[in-house]
């Protein structure tokens, strides 16, 4: 008995030492970094009641969440604005809705026009046409100042708000956005996770969008805006007097670091947050990181 267990220890000894051999020449399986990656597209949360407004044209979406929330000091803060980015719409904040809720603020969440469940006017789309409905919209729910919450696109429009609003505006949390054309990366299409997000986008349209059929229409107006807008000047950055947080992924496929260095350098007062081991979809990759960050924004500003 002593001596077949020993012989058959030798033998899965000496099996494990070949595998191992075996093992040792063969290469490495390819891990996937979280920032190569473009997890699935959030839910809105449980009983969202959602409501549309006629502005400038437009049928907006919008939606609210929560009621006026305090914060530490007991001041009360303005509602928080989210405004999604391009091709996108609201469900990409899912993850962050919640955690803003739970902290008693109040939220509000739009779909940009032509973008997610609005529709698109017959006027070509820019960002500052886009911060005016921003406007109407507001004026209809009788709200004086938000906090912007602003994902590429909708981070910039939040720059042409602090240009044109800025008593709309408590603060600017712009994630991903760009000031100009020179910012963003030639070949952010070829990148993975902005490869598998413009494959994703319209059979987002189609699910959401009240002109199922009008993707190739709404797709060739967005990249039309984005051959030339935005076209902010260095001279117009530095007269926003509105509380800014530029703020990026560490792997930003679609903006270049030097971009947005240089925007949180010429706008007066402006913070730099950087995410680590993110990139331009950072409220996927890594929702709590990117909640903590827009919280952090909150209570500093």
């Amino acid at each position: 008995m002593t001596v077949r267990t020993s012989c058959g220890r030798a033998l899965l000894a000496a099996a494990a030492l070949y595998l191992a051999a075996l093992g040792a020449g063969a290469a490495p399986a390819p891990s996937v970094e979280a920032w190569q990656t473009l997890p699935p597209t959030p839910s809105l949360p449980k009983g969202t009641v959602a409501r549309h407004a006629e502005v400038n044209g437009a049928r907006l979406w919008y939606a609210e969440w929560g009621s006026v929330g305090r914060i530490p000091a007991g001041s009360a803060s303005p509602p928080v604005l989210l405004l999604h980015g391009g091709f996108g719409n609201s469900n990409y904040f899912g993850k962050l809705i919640p955690v803003l809720t739970a902290r008693r603020f109040r939220v509000i969440a739009i779909d940009s026009p032509g973008h997610g469940r609005s529709t698109r006017p017959d006027a070509p789309l820019t960002y500052h046409m886009m911060a005016e409905d921003v406007i109407g919209l507001l004026d209809r729910l009788k709200i004086s100042k938000v906090d912007l919450v602003g994902w590429s696109d909708g981070g910039i429009i939040g720059l042409d708000l602090a240009l044109n609003h800025p008593e709309r505006l408590a603060g600017v949390f712009a994630f991903g956005a760009n000031a100009d054309v020179s910012g963003v990366n030639d070949d952010v299409e070829k990148t993975p996770a902005f490869g598998a997000y413009l494959k994703r986008v319209p059979e987002e349209y189609r699910a959401l969008s009240p002109t199922a059929d009008g993707f190739p229409a709404f797709s060739a107006a967005v990249n039309k805006m984005w051959e030339t807008l935005p076209a902010y000047t260095a001279d117009q950055l530095r007269s926003i007097q509105v509380p800014v947080t530029i703020a990026d992924g560490e792997y930003d496929e679609a903006i270049k670091q030097s971009h947005y260095r240089y925007m949180a350098s010429t706008i007066p007062g402006a913070r730099l947050v950087i995410l680590p081991k993110v990139s331009h979809f950072a409220m996927l990759q890594n929702p709590s990181e990117f909640n903590a960050a827009v919280l952090e924004f909150l209570k500093a500003r």
